[in-house]
């Protein structure tokens, strides 16, 4: 581990915080990256610190890989290994609970949110399996809540459901992200409060549709101003749709499903009007889709009916039982995010963040860690010619913390190193 900055250590071994890192995920996040992203936020402080603004960012992300750990104990974990390489001065303390919060004060949420958004790219290439559908790379949005600490300015901050009668335990965090479902790599985010819409948030995740991807979506994502600028990105689309909108048959094709079209809402609204005066209505137009249908039977032995739409309008291009089982896909998005609110996080968990600036903090650290573990898990996919699926993630999740624990000395400045063998078989 490689973190350079002050703290003088020994003549010989140069500074403690000189060594303080996150082992394996270093690889991801170098120095020279963090030191750079500091600069843009303007965090990159003059006066030397017990804690810098560098060691402080591998110090919340060591936090989000230690989740039931003490401040204090994350903080001994990643420089405990330092002892038996006589690194300790003898003028170096572990700080306070109090002097690390202070300094994840100064450091803000900035940095850890430009450093995901710098980072955390799609992880799959082309022979990975699982990660694509005849050359599109699958892609889904989807969100989830977080419980954050129970204080005053978390709770105006971010809010609570449940409403005043039966409110919920904690005040929540809301987060919709973007992520590659192949891989299980989250991409994109946004943040807010619980009670802001889901739809209104994956809005903002638009400008991170790449033409090549194939983005799917559960039935509550949809709307014709989503779809339409969506579509506009030049990637292709699959969404489920709600019950409601009309789906004309325009031309059945060979495949079962057929080409229609999306009539927008102010239109309909229109005709509506002009049928209910018993004027002849305009003939309605709107953008082409392909409508897949078809019926899934629940556990219960109940079927329900699945609509689907897409922008792939040619059924050469992907078959209706093609896209159907991408479709499917959407749930290793799921676990994915399953993977970073239950099993990293701890199930039942609440953040430690008392403050809203630093919930938001310590969620793009969580983002930021789980990237790296799931970029990592990849690799060693590829590696193995096998699906990233089949690897665990609590088993990577675990050789990384050894990682972390066991390799004091570990260098981002050197990101082609890999982990040990032993534990890449483990993963």
């Amino acid at each position: 581990m490689y973190v350079a900055d002050s703290s003088d250590v020994s003549p010989t071994r140069g500074r403690l915080t000189d060594l303080i890192g996150i082992g394996v995920l270093t690889r991801l996040v170098d120095r020279d990256l963090v030191d750079e992203i500091l600069a843009e936020t303007g965090k990159r402080e003059q006066r030397k610190r017990l804690l810098p603004a560098r060691v402080v960012v591998y110090y919340v992300m060591g936090l989000c890989l230690f989740f039931g750990e003490s401040y204090e104990e994350v903080m001994r974990i990643l420089v405990d290994g330092l002892r038996s390489l006589g690194s300790w001065s003898t003028d170096w303390h572990v700080p306070t609970t109090s002097a690390i919060s202070k300094a994840r004060t100064r450091l803000g949420a900035d940095p850890l949110r430009v450093l995901f958004e710098r980072v955390a790219v799609p992880c799959a290439q082309r022979g990975t399996r699982g990660a694509w559908l005849r050359g599109r790379r699958l892609m889904a949005i989807d969100g989830f809540v977080l419980d954050v600490p129970d204080t005053p300015e978390n709770d105006a901050e971010f809010g609570r459901s449940g409403g005043e009668k039966r409110p919920a335990p904690f005040p929540q965090a809301r987060l919709v992200g973007l992520g590659e479902c192949g891989t299980h790599a989250i991409v994109a985010a946004e943040i807010d409060s619980w009670n802001t819409n889901e739809h209104r948030l994956a809005e903002k995740l638009i400008d991170s549709f790449e033409p090549g991807t194939l983005v799917i979506a559960d039935r509550g994502f949809y709307s014709f101003r989503f779809w339409t600028d969506a579509a506009a990105t030049g990637a292709d689309l699959l969404f489920r749709m709600q019950a409601g909108p009309e789906l004309p048959v325009v031309e059945p094709l060979p495949d079962g499903s057929y080409r229609s079209f999306l009539l927008d809402p102010k239109v309909r609204a229109r005709r509506n009007n002009q049928k209910h005066r018993g004027t002849v209505p305009e003939e309605p137009t709107g953008p082409a889709v392909r409508v897949i249908e078809y019926e899934v039977t629940n556990r219960d032995g109940s079927g329900e009916l699945f609509c689907l739409i897409t922008t792939i309008l040619d059924p050469t291009e992907a078959s209706a039982a093609e896209l159907a089982d991408a479709y499917n896909q959407r749930w290793e998005f799921e676990t994915g995010l399953d993977e970073l609110k239950t099993h990293q996080r701890g199930r039942g968990a609440v953040l430690r963040s008392q403050s809203p600036e630093l919930v938001r903090q310590e969620i793009w650290a969580l983002l930021l860690t789980h990237y790296a573990i799931r970029q990592l898990m990849t690799e060693a996919a590829d590696q193995a010619d096998i699906d990233p699926d089949r690897l665990s993630f609590m088993r990577s999740l675990r050789v990384i913390r050894r990682q972390v624990t066991s390799q004091a000395a570990f260098s981002p400045s050197h990101p082609d190193r890999s982990p040990h063998r032993d534990d890449q078989r483990d993963l």
